[in-house]
């Protein structure tokens, strides 16, 4: 029978091995890291050089060399600065941890329990920016951008950003992004995938169908807000693609 020292010694030369299994496993799902650098409101740099870029949500672009800044990008950028800067944060990811830059995708915790992008979005420094399939806090984030446009906090007070009517849509607004409220018109397709708001023409593209139950079940004169870029066509027309489920909220 193995006495007691051999016992203790046999333990001891286990751990290691549970140990590093247990950390391998943790850290798939959530670590620690110090922040060094606000680059705007929703990037931010690790003392080991990470880049880190909020997930499920976008802020107003600041000034990069002749680009002038968006309206709002200065004080979302100035906000999170104060609350993280040199401070450790908690990352948690979704399904899709790096973008197409090689940025670490991540939701961000402060240590007394805050949710940074949820606090962006509450405050009114951000909207929701969702691409397939990392939609598991979309939800939530949504919940809070309603909280922040009713109140028109930060960038839901400006012109740029407020939730805007489709009948007021024009070729000025191509190449935004933008939030539409307007009401169902007739359908664009026999399939229900696309259908008019106003002057813009709505659709979801055949590659993001897989991540929606199926066609939205709208009706002629419902209530819809929208969310994506404004784009035009090659026959000149307006137009908005879904990407996700919470780009297309029922009133």
């Amino acid at each position: 029978m193995m006495n007691m020292k051999a016992m203790i010694l046999f333990t001891l030369l286990c751990l290691p091995a549970i140990s590093a299994a247990g950390t391998l496993s943790w850290m798939a799902e959530e670590r620690w890291v110090t922040v060094s650098k606000v680059y705007d409101g929703d990037t931010f740099k690790t003392r080991r050089g990470e880049k880190i870029r909020f997930l499920g949500l976008n802020t107003p672009e600041t000034r990069h060399g002749d680009e002038p800044g968006q309206v709002g990008g200065k004080q979302a950028k100035v906000a999170l600065t104060k609350l993280i800067l040199g401070k450790q944060v908690r990352l948690r990811f979704d399904k899709e941890k790096k973008d197409r830059y090689k940025r670490t995708l991540a939701q961000v915790w402060m240590r007394d329990g805050l949710w940074v992008n949820g606090w962006l979005m509450r405050q009114g420094y951000a909207h929701v920016y969702t691409f397939e399939p990392n939609s598991r806090w979309a939800k939530k984030l949504l919940q809070e951008e309603r909280i922040a446009r009713a109140e028109k906090l930060g960038i839901w007070g400006t012109a740029r950003f407020q939730l805007m009517n489709s009948r007021h849509i024009s070729n000025k607004s191509i190449g935004q992004f933008r939030v539409v409220q307007g009401v169902v018109g007739q359908r664009a397709d026999k399939k229900g995938w696309g259908f008019k708001l106003g002057k813009l023409n709505i659709s979801t593209p055949k590659s993001y169908r897989k991540f929606f139950k199926g066609p939205p079940n709208l009706k002629k004169g419902q209530k819809v807000i929208v969310r994506g870029k404004i784009r035009i066509s090659s026959k000149e027309r307006l137009f908005l693609s879904l990407h996700s489920p919470t780009d297309l909220e029922l009133r």
